[in-house]
């Protein structure tokens, strides 16, 4: 390693646009990812029906205590490691090349992954929407394209323009679930008064299947690791990404806590799960319930506009994602890992040849389901969401563990608590989050296999869902055997990216 000679210099076709985001630029991309008005139609309801009931704000405020700790470290690191590769630059540092590209391709699934089910979920709404609002009847797919088509030239241009869009969409959906959260809180707290203890007290939280509202609580903050990625265009990263990293998660944090408590007091905690089923058709429209929360204590008038914010959420949730995976291209071909063709910009410094990557792989993907005639929730939804998860906690479980190797090796920041115990916290949280993301993945993916009942038998998977809960580690796998191939033919470059 003593040997290495300097990686080529960059020019302005390999280079990122700098100092285009501030701390506020890079959480609207975060919260936009975590699509929070999404989670409390899809995710809340259905973790209330089938998880632990009046306990999911307690679990999803619990969730956000263990991605608080990651942060610690994640944030500390950030300070010595700029890199838009973010997670797998991370882990490059701390535990080696091998491992280190073996995560970024799991990151990259991840990222490829989240999109897809994002693009199910909006051609599901919107046609839906476009049918009942203008009588326009058209397949699921068609918005899905028109909508792809549209985060892809969004994507083409700098940063900062995605930023605005999101930022004037995100405010918009924020204030919304506030109003509501708000309305409750005045109320009194619904018909039963306040009861926080039922929401928030340990013995509530994990009573119940307690697994089931952990694994929707953690698909709702996926997306929140972001803030690293965007370090090569923030101003002043040593200080942005750390701070925009704890405003993201206490951002997603309260407002999915607070507002999913205002849901439960609203109809009131004792009968939340029986009045849920009642509200949603068996959870046939999970959305039914916080639209009769809002029709209730602010009125119908609010409820048609969170109704189009749905959409707008989706959308933003899209450009996020985009955004993601198009930079982790970037990263990757500038590293030598991927083609070094993927590490070009375009005059607008925006990763031009990551965006198309990533376009051309998920519109490969949407037409393929199209054909085949599968379903956009049940299986482009369903399928893609719960395997992103399950591959973003992995990589976080990673990143905690080289963390601690990095700062051991290193010495260069000796606190304990930012180095070694926020660390070993956070990887406590999440090997047990993984397990029960695990335990209950047919229930999230809707792989069950035949003749079991996903909301109380464990591990229980069909082919498919087997398929998909291990193809994170076999990718994993795949990719340090890779990196390593790499490394062994002296990829120079790789290895200054990552390790020195």
């Amino acid at each position: 390693m003593s040997n290495l000679q300097p990686a080529p210099p960059e020019t302005e076709g390999t280079s990122l646009g700098r100092a285009r985001l501030g701390v506020f630029g890079i959480v609207f991309f975060v919260v936009a990812a975590a699509a929070p008005l999404v989670g409390m139609t899809g995710a809340v309801p259905v973790a209330i029906v089938l998880g632990n009931g009046a306990a999911v704000p307690g679990t999803y405020l619990l969730v956000g205590i263990i991605l608080l700790l990651f942060s610690v470290g994640y944030a500390t690191m950030s300070h010595y490691v700029t890199n838009t590769g973010a997670f797998f630059a991370f882990i490059g540092r701390g535990l080696g090349v091998a491992v280190g590209v073996g995560s970024a391709f799991v990151s990259l699934v991840a990222y490829l992954a989240i999109q897809l089910a994002i693009f199910g979920f909006f051609g599901v709404v919107m046609a839906g929407e476009m049918a009942a609002r203008f009588g326009l009847e058209a397949e699921w797919w068609i918005w899905v394209l028109i909508a792809w088509a549209l985060v892809f030239v969004l994507s083409w241009f700098s940063v900062d323009i995605g930023a605005k869009l999101l930022g004037i969409l995100l405010i918009l959906e924020l204030l919304s679930l506030a109003i509501v959260g708000l309305a409750v809180l005045f109320s009194g707290g619904g018909p039963e008064g306040m009861q926080l203890g039922d929401s928030f007290l340990p013995s509530a939280i994990f009573a119940g299947a307690p697994g089931i509202a952990f694994a929707f609580a953690f698909a709702s903050f996926i997306g929140f690791e972001a803030t690293a990625i965007y370090g090569e265009e923030a101003k002043n990263p040593k200080r942005t990404v750390p701070r925009a990293t704890y405003l993201a998660i206490l951002v997603i944090t309260i407002l999915f806590a607070v507002v999913s408590w205002a849901m439960v007091s609203g109809i009131g905690s004792s009968v939340i799960i029986e009045e849920t089923v009642g509200i949603t058709g068996e959870l046939a429209d999970p959305a039914a319930l916080l639209w009769a929360v809002t029709d209730q204590y602010v009125g119908s008038w609010l409820t048609e506009i969170m109704k189009v914010l749905v959409l707008t959420s989706l959308f933003a949730g899209l450009l996020a994602f985009q955004n993601s995976a198009g930079r982790y291209f970037f990263s990757m071909g500038r590293a030598g890992v991927l083609p070094k063709a993927l590490d070009r910009v375009n005059k607008y410094r925006a990763p031009s040849a990551g965006s198309i990557a990533t376009t051309v792989i998920t519109g490969i993907v949407i037409v393929w389901f199209a054909i085949q005639g599968l379903d956009p929730f049940a299986n482009l939804f369903s399928w893609f969401s719960a395997l992103a998860v399950v591959a973003i906690v992995l990589v976080e479980m990673l990143v905690c563990v080289a963390i601690i190797a990095y700062f051991r090796k290193t010495k260069e920041d000796t606190r304990p608590w930012n180095t070694m115990i926020a660390p070993i916290l956070a990887l406590i949280g999440l090997v047990a989050g993984e397990y029960l993301l695990i335990a209950k993945f047919a229930l999230l993916a809707g792989t069950a296999a035949d003749g079991s009942d996903p909301t109380v038998d464990s591990f229980a998977l069909n082919t498919t869902g087997w398929i998909l809960v291990l193809l994170p580690f076999a990718i994993l796998i795949l990719g340090a055997v890779w990196g390593k191939a790499r490394v062994s033919k002296e990829n120079e470059d790789l290895i200054k990216d990552l390790v020195s």
